[in-house]
């Protein structure tokens, strides 16, 4: 049965599209920063550690939020495979990076994500998806606290 919230099916179809890239990225750096929780070493491991699981838990309950609404809006959310396809985030094949390389990266796959929140922000503003516009202000938000933690860590 196809949703009657006030949103026609192209506009809807366009929104979850938009949101299903912010989804893509956002698993991307889910799967990255629990990568480094794991592998991290060295002087700041005990705050680095911690850093990262906090951002990590973050992520994995955004990931749930994002694809609900997709599903709200009457789309089905994409397969891994095909959110693989879509990631935006700059390759990155080391699991163990040293401390900066691994804030520097993370801090990066924030601000890849925030633009992609950003992006779909706008979609669901134009598709009159009120509710995919009020989450993806707070993943802006989040994403750009996210980054900054990350970037202070470095000096920057």
């Amino acid at each position: 049965m196809e949703p009657d919230i006030g949103i026609g099916r192209k506009k809807r179809e366009a929104s979850a599209d938009a949101l299903a890239q912010a989804l893509a990225d956002t698993y991307a750096l889910y799967q990255r920063t629990h990568l480094f929780h794991w592998n991290i070493t060295g002087p700041r491991f005990g705050a680095l550690h911690t850093l990262f699981e906090t951002q990590y838990n973050e992520l994995w309950l955004a990931l749930d939020l994002i694809a609900e609404r997709i599903r709200a809006l009457g789309v089905p959310v994409p397969s891994h495979a095909e959110l693989a396809k879509r990631v935006t985030l700059a390759a990155d094949n080391d699991p163990a990076p040293d401390e900066n390389a691994m804030l520097a990266s993370l801090a990066k796959g924030n601000e890849t994500v925030v633009k992609s929140a950003r992006a779909a922000l706008r979609a669901a503003e134009e598709a009159g998806d009120d509710a995919g516009a009020d989450l993806m202000t707070q993943r802006v938000a989040a994403g750009e606290k996210a980054a900054w933690m990350l970037r202070a860590h470095l000096g920057a």
